[in-house]
């Protein structure tokens, strides 16, 4: 068995709501996996940060319904069975009461469904059960008695990073979500694939740092970014969001805002080189997640995930579903993309405005012929004149392989252009 199927295996059954026992135990074991990762930890009783409101530590202790002294719910039979920080209750309610508190999937009779809006409202707190469709409609009329313990205490926000030192100060992060209690794919599939992906990066010489950030979904996310110094966050170049890898459904890349990242691109190159079955879409066409978070704060951010699925926010997300082969694609997939971006130098623009480049200074003005003097216009001098009034408007450092394809023109000349303009100190090229 793979480590990504066997950390599935272990952490899938866990009630891994934002702040429990069992996403403590899920962070435990996220850093036996990543040696020399590191936890960062925001206690609720730290100062607000733009109204969001850490959740208290939430764990159930007990939770059942009873009719006549006969069981009919068990709780704890499934970490999704009472609702995401459900408020503690005992007492006895009518049928109709019962159900107001009852959440059903609408989609499937026999699952449940992952009621998770608490969590981000935690000072609205409502007690209830998930059940299946089929119990609710086979509840009959009369007195029902209701119990959920719980265990509660100042809460912990907590996220795990590691890192893989690259050669110069750009940074690509993989980001991924912890949380999701007692369901694989979601969240949890993305984030073994990041892990996997570090330890493969192990002991590789890279040019860029890459950085593996595990948090739950939004708010830890949004915690962890506003917590790094502003110099550490200018280094991160750009994000690649891993969600919902292990099912057996078709991969599908997002693309950044402004499709602007290095990493979409050459996400795309591999799995269409690879014929991986694949589907693209524009920023938040697939699905809308933690991405929007990473780019409020300037850092470029597409996905790589297998959403939809049919099993996404139910309790059919298990293990049943985890294709070890899915994972290993998407994680052969991304590790390509990093040999495509460690392959090709990293230009940095060092000037601003515009530059007179005709000046003999610089020498790097192109002149794609004047049709008026009877002179030919050739394709590669043209391409070659987009190539240099787009430089000027480059707002983060980028792949000369990316610059190649936006232009078409082949790696070899706009390399030798470029350097051209490194020796006049306008550029950097990493390599």
């Amino acid at each position: 068995m793979s480590l990504m199927m066997q950390l599935l295996e272990e952490l899938t059954p866990l009630n891994r709501v934002v702040c429990s026992s069992d996403f403590d135990r899920t962070v435990r074991r996220m850093q036996q996996a990543l040696p020399g990762s590191r936890v960062f930890e925001f206690p609720a009783s730290g100062p607000e940060h733009n109204g969001w409101v850490i959740p208290p530590c939430w764990d159930v202790v007990d939770a059942n319904i009873t009719r006549n002294g006969e069981l009919i719910y068990d709780g704890t039979w499934n970490p999704l069975a009472v609702i995401a920080l459900s408020a503690p209750f005992e007492g006895r309610v009518s049928l109709d009461e019962l159900k107001a508190h009852l959440h059903y999937d609408h989609r499937y009779s026999d699952s449940l469904t992952f009621h998770f809006r608490q969590l981000f409202r935690s000072w609205d707190r409502d007690w209830g059960f998930c059940v299946t469709r089929d119990l609710y409609d086979a509840l009959e009329p009369g007195e029902y008695g209701v119990r959920i313990v719980t265990r509660e205490g100042t809460g912990v926000l907590k996220a795990v990073a590691a890192s893989h030192a690259g050669s110069s100060p750009y940074t690509i992060a993989l980001c991924a979500n912890l949380d999701h209690p007692g369901v694989s794919n979601d969240g949890l599939a993305g984030a073994v694939v990041g892990v996997e992906v570090l330890r493969r990066l192990a002991g590789r010489r890279t040019t860029f740092t890459y950085d593996l950030v595990l948090a739950p979904g939004i708010i830890g996310t949004e915690y962890y970014l506003s917590a790094l110094p502003e110099a550490r966050r200018q280094h991160i170049l750009e994000c690649v969001c891993l969600w919902m890898l292990g099912s057996a459904t078709e991969l599908a890349l997002q693309e950044s805002r402004e499709t602007r990242s290095n990493s979409e691109h050459a996400l795309e190159r591999v799995m269409t080189a690879r014929g991986v079955s694949h589907r693209r879409g524009e920023f938040e066409t697939i699905m809308i997640n933690d991405e929007y978070l990473w780019e409020a704060y300037g850092i470029p951010t597409c996905s790589l995930s297998r959403f939809p699925y049919p099993e996404y926010h139910s309790s059919r997300d298990n293990l049943s579903i985890m294709s070890d082969d899915s994972l290993e694609e998407a994680v052969s997939v991304i590790l390509g993309a990093i040999d495509e971006l460690e392959q090709t130098p990293l230009v940095e623009k060092r000037f601003q405005g515009t530059v007179c480049l005709s000046n003999p200074r610089y020498g790097l003005y192109v002149d794609p012929g004047q049709v008026s003097f009877g002179e030919a216009i050739g394709e590669e001098q043209r391409h070659l004149r987009m190539l240099q009034d787009y430089l000027p408007s480059l707002r983060g450092a980028v792949t000369v392989r990316s610059l190649a394809a936006r232009f078409a023109l082949p790696d070899a000349v706009v390399l030798e252009y470029l350097r051209a303009w490194e020796r006049t100190g306008l550029v950097k090229l990493w390599t």
